[in-house]
């Protein structure tokens, strides 16, 4: 008895020393298990529903994915998507016989007669994903042409309408659109904004992808519209090169005529020649002066093009204060006779500029009639 005492606890030890390890790798196991498939599981939805496929339960027992998908649906689309979530090793629909493997290498093939070890086996190997076809959206004065494929009589008779109620009277409707659920392109509103970034391109214009590119070319209204169609089509084909040849329509400046491009001369010419000069304290043209209104009014509505000022000026007689506003009606009231005449009254500007800007010395009767004066000049 004192002997098997002694060798009790060495035997506890060596019993706690086995078992304890084995409890903590299976608590860790199942814990980490549950969270693992949770979020699998959680992924697999998150990716169903971002291709716009609902209604679908995804089951799993540790990487491995079941799809339970309801009657009418794509169960093979389904089951590639939940294949493609990163983490999941195999997927198969609920009671069918095909089985993708989201991760090959996983696990090394054994190998049979038929097929030696190293080569991966048809379940190890995802299928290649089906390309998305080809297609061409053109558009004419006179006829609207597509060429596409869609998944569904459904989706097919949506963009019909839609091209539909984008023809105007004269405008033709091509169809040619084919129905592929493996080849059609997998945002088929995507193909609607397409659409309509066509349907407001000017003559002739056309969206066509070749496998590879999707190239963009003809004239649309604005900036705003090209930036537009080449989102679309990158959401059309996501991947693809986007060749974005769209142009802008550059508007022409209308030619200038000759009287134009001769009026700042002729102007220039016109107030060294003709005096607008008035009299003293008063906003009243002399007589000498009526005639060059008339005539200015006349060189004014030669050209409609430009834009002037009418600068009032005085001498330095009477008070300062006094200057400024009588220079602005002397300004005013040529306006308003050169209104009167036809020129429009949004092309003239009147401004006063009292006694600051004199063209001749106010020491003489001649230098301060000279002073008293209006000029026309382009703004």
């Amino acid at each position: 008895m004192p002997g098997l005492a002694r060798r009790r606890p060495g035997f506890v030890w060596l019993l706690a020393a086995v078992l304890v390890p084995v409890l903590l790798a299976a608590v860790v196991i199942a814990i980490k298990t549950g969270p693992t498939e949770d979020d699998l599981q959680r992924r697999s939805l998150a990716a169903l529903d971002a291709r716009g496929i609902t209604g679908v339960r995804v089951d799993f027992s540790g990487r491995d994915a079941t799809v339970v998908v309801p009657a009418g649906a794509d169960a093979t689309e389904a089951q590639k998507v939940v294949a493609a979530v990163d983490g999941v090793r195999t997927a198969r629909t609920d009671g069918g016989n095909e089985e993708l493997a989201a991760n090959p290498t996983s696990a090394p093939s054994t190998g049979t007669a038929e097929e030696p070890a190293g080569t991966p086996s048809s379940l190890a190997t995802p299928p290649a994903e089906a390309e998305v076809a080809p297609f061409e959206l053109s558009r004419t004065d006179e006829a609207i042409t597509v060429h596409a494929v869609v998944r569904d009589q459904a989706a097919k008779d949506k963009l019909v309408a839609e091209v539909q109620a984008l023809l105007t009277e004269g405008t033709d409707f091509t169809d040619q659109i084919s129905i592929d659920d493996k080849t059609a392109l997998p945002n088929p509103a995507a193909l609607s904004a397409l659409l309509h970034a066509l349907s407001t391109a000017t003559g002739a214009a056309s969206i066509k992808y070749d496998g590879d590119k999707v190239t963009l070319s003809g004239k649309v209204a604005d900036q705003a519209t090209k930036a537009t169609a080449a989102r679309a089509a990158a959401a059309a084909v996501p991947g693809a090169v986007i060749a974005n040849e769209l142009e802008i329509p550059v508007v022409a400046k209308p030619p200038v005529s000759e009287a134009c491009q001769t009026f700042e001369a002729r102007l220039a010419r016109f107030t060294a020649e003709n005096k607008l000069v008035f009299l003293s304290g008063t906003d009243s043209v002399n007589d000498a002066s009526r005639a060059s209104v008339t005539k200015a009014a006349k060189l004014l509505l030669s050209c409609a093009t430009f834009d002037v000022e009418v600068a009032g000026h005085t001498d330095n007689l009477g008070d300062p204060a006094t200057s400024l506003p009588l220079s602005q009606q002397r300004a005013d009231a040529i306006k308003t006779a050169l209104v009167k005449l036809g020129v429009p009254a949004e092309r003239i500007t009147s401004r006063g500029y009292g006694e600051t800007r004199p063209v001749a010395p106010n020491t003489t009767s001649a230098g301060r009639i000279a002073n008293r004066r209006v000029e026309i000049r382009v703004l």
